[in-house]
């Protein structure tokens, strides 16, 4: 974005992530940054909401794995008017006369990424993830960053001692400048220098004395140009603990909601917590929407049910079902007597027409959807996945070994049932 009052230019590089083997196997065909969220969006949609809402623009997003359902969804979702200069575009790894090797970090993919930035004559560089859950405004940060002088900020967040060790952490001083970091500091070791100054803490909560790295920069473009002259690959563990040893770096301290939902547990109960009546991620902010793409389906047909704190996308067809604490998908099809608990139904990609019914019906297949008469709990069901009748899952108590188990997939105690699996009548897992 073109800033003419402050003579700034950013751009804002969105980092698509590996292969994304924590959330296998939502991964398994398509990048995370893809992987279905909140019933009707996408991971990515978050970082790019936050992004238009801030008035920047002027996006990339960097990938290289499983990126066709995500070239597919942007190219659907984010198309801005011939008269703004707006634009989301997708930076694949590509060979070239200078590297021909895939993506080998967060900092290696801005590295072989800038020969396309540099023609857009940036200014500041806004680099977020794409596999976090937050509301961020961004300008403020941006501002914050030209205020401080700093050639580098890094936004963190306030943590309690037990989650330091899951996290880089930053020691400031007074003005916020960033003194030192740490990854992942053991359970044991003595943090105690390394609390946030009191000056600093403003209204944190209590409790909360350390200053994690959200993974969420802004960088000076001549800085960011300087930083990648080398060999470093990752910038939390690298570039960032390097820099600040010969650069200004500050901390912007954001103090709202913020996750990581990388992992099958963390995005699990990211999306069973929308479904509280006060949500810390609340979708119903009319002032800053989460974008993604309008498909123009039909609403919900909810054929005598009951639902308790329950999200349901459009276009599903519902039927004397029990529904309690879960996030229902787009074009989701249960049907009679059926009870979920806890279930996060990631629908389907189209529906059922008169051919496919009778080959269903050829096949002895279920159709797309849950059956009749199924009791379903803590469980992930991926998109366009048939659930036959009277099919009980992870209702039963026996506990599965994290890993793959042929239909379905165990990660802490959630069952994951794979994108497309058909799970016959009669299941039990």
């Amino acid at each position: 974005m073109l800033d003419e009052k402050n003579k700034t230019h950013v751009l804002s590089l969105i980092l698509g992530g590996g292969k994304g083997t924590r959330l296998y196997p939502l991964t398994q065909a398509r990048a995370k940054p893809a992987v279905s969220f909140g019933g009707k969006f996408r991971i990515v949609d978050i970082p790019l909401s936050n992004c238009i809402n801030s008035g920047f623009k002027q996006i990339y997003l960097l990938t290289q794995f499983n990126s066709t359902s995500l070239h597919l969804h942007i190219t659907n979702s984010y198309n801005f008017d011939r008269f703004s200069s707006g634009f989301v575009e997708i930076l694949a790894a590509e060979q070239t006369l200078d590297h021909s090797g895939w993506y080998e970090g967060t900092a290696d993919s801005v590295r072989k990424s800038l020969i396309h930035c540099r023609p857009q004559n940036p200014t500041h560089y806004i680099i977020l993830s794409g596999d976090q859950l937050y509301r961020m405004d961004l300008r403020s940060f941006f501002e914050a960053h030209l205020k401080s002088n700093a050639e580098i900020s890094v936004a963190t967040t306030a943590v309690s001692r037990e989650e330091a060790s899951r996290f880089g952490i930053m020691k400031i001083d007074e003005s916020n400048r960033i003194t030192s970091f740490i990854e992942k500091p053991s359970i044991n070791m003595d943090l105690h220098d390394w609390k946030i100054p009191q000056q600093a803490k403003g209204a944190l909560p209590e409790g909360k004395d350390f200053l994690a790295s959200m993974g969420i920069y802004i960088f000076n473009a001549e800085t960011l140009e300087n930083v990648l002259d080398n060999d470093c690959k990752d910038f939390g563990k690298e570039v960032i603990p390097n820099a600040i040893k010969e650069k200004k770096v500050s901390s912007y301290i954001f103090d709202g909601y913020w996750e990581d939902i990388g992992t099958i547990k963390s995005f699990y109960e990211a999306n069973i917590k929308l479904t509280q009546i006060n949500p810390e991620f609340n979708f119903y902010e009319e002032d800053e929407p989460i974008y993604t793409h309008m498909r123009n389906l039909p609403p919900s047909k909810i054929n005598s049910a009951v639902m308790h704190s329950t999200l349901t996308s459009e276009g599903c067809v519902i039927t004397q079902c029990n529904l309690e604490r879960c996030v229902i998908g787009l074009r989701s099809i249960i049907e009679n007597q059926t009870t979920l608990k806890g279930v996060v139904m990631n629908g389907a990609d189209y529906y059922e027409n008169a051919s496919d019914l009778m080959t269903n019906a050829k096949l002895n297949r279920p159709k797309m959807g849950i059956g009749k008469n199924c009791q379903i709990e803590r469980t992930i069901i991926d998109k366009n996945a048939r659930i036959g009748n009277n099919v009980r899952i992870n209702v039963s108590g026996r506990k599965y070994e994290n890993g793959d188990h042929g239909i379905f997939y165990s990660a802490d105690g959630i069952i994951v049932i794979r994108k497309g699996a058909i799970v016959p009548d009669g299941t039990i897992i």
